[in-house]
């Protein structure tokens, strides 16, 4: 009997048809391994996930495979990104054990979910040194039908090494100007000045820490910050982890060089990244960042955008090559072949040299992924768009990567700032409303009558898993943008409901510190508990951040202190390991820099008005909020008492409600914001 048929989650639907007997997570699953004495098989992944499908048509739809497991195991299959809790907490004894982590996870539990051992992928048959899943399940099953009692006491021993695990929570007072020049130089140290970036291959986005490079380039003036933020930016955009043809980038790059990319598309990348891309722009003017944030905002709505206004959680990796058979990058590479039949030889040759696809190839069987190794401007504009175009319709004839339609309420967060903002620095409506309209989803159906968060949604159904602090933190952070952007108090209203919950059942009293699952969740053998951002910001680093800005737009003073005592965190870990906390490192920049609050009054359709509310929010003051309206709006307390000059719109900056003279020119504001 398998279980998943009602399951929300497209990854555990895409397992419904198999022939193991699959549990969703659950007591009920529990209880049954502990009445038929039988050991868990845990198997964590997600459904845009390259490996969790080959061991899916491997192992999980191979009938012998799926009766031995069914006999001796209860079965679990969870979906990473609707109990980000679970897979955090296995993840963490994965890594512990093997040195290192992935998926599809696969954790074999006593009926108490303890975990006893611990793998990935395992292959079908034996391969480079692995042994195949098979030979693993009857490893184990061995193991606990005759060494039970070794067993347990391993597993018991694992399950109490987590459960006692702290981090080191480092000062109790907040990161200032040494810490901060020193994961500046920690970052230096690491910079692939040749290719930009951190670090070898694999090569993910640096999003968060470009973010942090970006604020502290505009604190600090530091030209060196912000060149290693812009080259990266260029060398990304200009590789193969971004999408040449429909904008968006992959997940990573396999290489050193961005150029082959593993294929999926995320949700949370495109949306750091469009941030990211918009503020390098705001900073610098260059076009190209201009491009690719304009690009990627156009890929999330019209790729990503669900039929109740939210955004989907990814594209997969592969997608039928045409045969019926699903590879990865089939969807996204080029021959020179390919590019004949569609543009004819002579536009064919043209395209080759502009997108790098050569007769060898730089990906698989002879396929290049499209890239721009040169510079644009040595190629006719108008014939170049004429072959863009035309290979977007051939590629749209082909059969496209699956989504994976489900709504994780974080990640629609990170896109609704990115969209809200975009859509304000380059005049573009329509980006604000598809914010607007994920925001509303949110309100609708995410949060219930007590401003509790739920995690997910899918097809206008809401998921049964609670919220997780990354969600209350970074749906807040959307918020909050939105406030700033549309002047709409509202908004700052739901992220003061969430961010209330967050120093409620989030935060620990005594130490300041932050735990990811709330205190009234789940009870997992271990609370989650981890201030170090992955592809996406920390819940921790998150939290931290709404909570700064949300003191900054109300003067809320228990919300700005325990955004203080969570940045303790990033004074001991950012100068050892900057690259893994990015986003409070940005959030301490914020903080050193105030952060401003800018107030501007007048009527809405002013012209006066608008010019300096779009001044406002193009400043690059790290972390600066923006309150726009009517002199004392009860919906916008940065506006109390900000009256008008001599009757004409006018701006307030401010750092913790005390403000400089007021301006009512673009100039003047401008010179203040700099200041």
């Amino acid at each position: 009997m398998n279980r998943l048929a009602h399951e929300t989650s497209p990854y555990l639907l895409q397992h419904a048809d198999n022939p193991v007997d699959w549990w969703p997570w659950s007591e009920e699953a529990f209880e049954e391994a502990r009445k038929r004495g039988v050991p868990v098989l845990l198997s964590v992944g997600y459904s845009s996930c390259h490996w969790c499908h080959v061991m899916a048509h491997e192992s999980f739809e191979d009938q012998g495979t799926a009766d031995y497991l069914n006999a001796h195991f209860v079965s679990i299959k969870v979906d990473r990104e609707e109990r980000p809790d679970v897979d955090a907490v296995y993840m963490e004894a994965v890594q512990a054990a093997t040195g290192q982590g992935g998926w599809p996870m696969t954790v074999f539990l006593t009926p108490d979910a303890e975990p006893f051992y611990f793998g990935t992928y395992f292959p079908p048959a034996p391969r480079q040194g692995m042994p195949s899943f098979r030979q693993v399940l009857e490893g184990v099953h061995s193991a606990w039908s005759d060494r039970r009692e070794e067993v347990a006491d391993v597993a018991g021993k694992i399950a109490r090494d987590l459960a006692g695990r702290e981090i080191s929570y480092g000062d109790t007072t907040v990161p200032g100007e040494e810490e901060l020049a020193q994961a500046l130089l920690a970052l230096t140290r690491d910079y692939d000045a040749q290719r930009g970036g951190f670090g070898g291959a694999p090569k993910f986005p640096p999003s968060m820490v470009v973010e942090f490079l970006l604020r502290h380039h505009a604190r600090t003036g530091s030209e060196g910050a912000l060149q290693m933020a812009a080259d990266t930016c260029e060398r990304m955009a200009r590789g193969g982890i971004y999408d040449q043809l429909g904008g968006g980038f992959a997940r990573y790059s396999v290489d050193r060089e961005w150029v082959v990319p593993h294929f999926e598309k995320m949700l949370y990348d495109n949306a750091l990244l469009c941030r990211v891309y918009a503020h390098l722009w705001r900073a610098t003017g260059s076009d190209l960042a201009r491009r690719v944030a304009l690009e990627t905002a156009d890929f999330m709505v019209r790729e990503l955008r669900t039929n109740e206004g939210g955004f989907a959680s990814a594209l997969d990796a592969d997608s039928d090559d045409g045969t019926g058979k699903h590879v990865e990058g089939a969807y996204y590479v080029w021959t020179p072949r390919q590019l004949a039949d569609v543009l004819g030889d002579e536009d064919a040759e043209l395209a080759a040299s502009y997108f790098g696809v050569t007769d060898e190839g730089t990906f698989e069987e002879g396929a290049s992924v499209l890239q721009l190794p040169q510079q644009e401007g040595v190629f006719d504009a108008e014939r170049i768009e004429s072959i863009k175009e035309r290979l977007s319709e051939a590629r749209a004839e082909q059969p496209a990567p699956g989504r994976d339609d489900k709504v994780v309420a974080a990640w629609n967060g990170l896109a609704i700032a990115a969209l809200a903002e975009t859509g304000a620095y380059f005049d573009r409506p329509d980006l604000v409303e598809a914010a607007l309209g994920a925001a509303d989803l949110l309100v609708r159906l995410h949060l219930d009558e007590r401003a509790r968060l739920a995690r997910t949604s899918k097809d206008g159904q809401v998921g049964a898993n609670a919220g997780v602090l990354e969600d209350y933190g970074d749906v807040a952070e959307g918020f909050l943008a939105l406030a700033s952007v549309t002047g709409e108090g509202v908004w700052l209203e739901f992220a003061g409901f969430l961010l209330d919950h967050v120093l409620v059942r989030f935060v620990d009293e005594e130490s300041g510190a932050l735990y990811d699952t709330a205190a009234d969740a789940e009870k997992l053998i271990r609370r989650p508990q981890d201030p170090t951002d992955s592809a996406t910001p920390s819940g921790w680093s998150a939290a931290a951040g709404a909570l700064l800005s949300y003191a900054a737009q109300t003067g809320a003073e228990p919300h700005r202190t325990a955004a203080e005592r969570a940045l303790g965190v990033v004074k001991a870990l950012g100068p050892r390991a900057p690259r893994f906390i990015g986003w409070g490192l940005a959030t301490a920049e914020a903080l050193l820099d105030g952060p401003r609050e800018v107030a501007v009054v007048g009527p809405a359709d002013a012209p006066a008005t608008r010019e300096l509310h779009r001044t406002a929010l193009l400043t690059t003051a790290p972390g600066a909020v923006v309150a726009v309206g009517t002199p004392g709006s009860d919906e916008l307390p940065l506006l109390a008492d900000r009256p008008l000059v001599e009757g004409e719109p006018a701006a307030y900056v401010c750092r913790h409600f005390t403000c400089d003279a007021p301006v009512t020119d673009a100039v003047g504001l401008r010179q203040k914001l700099v200041s």
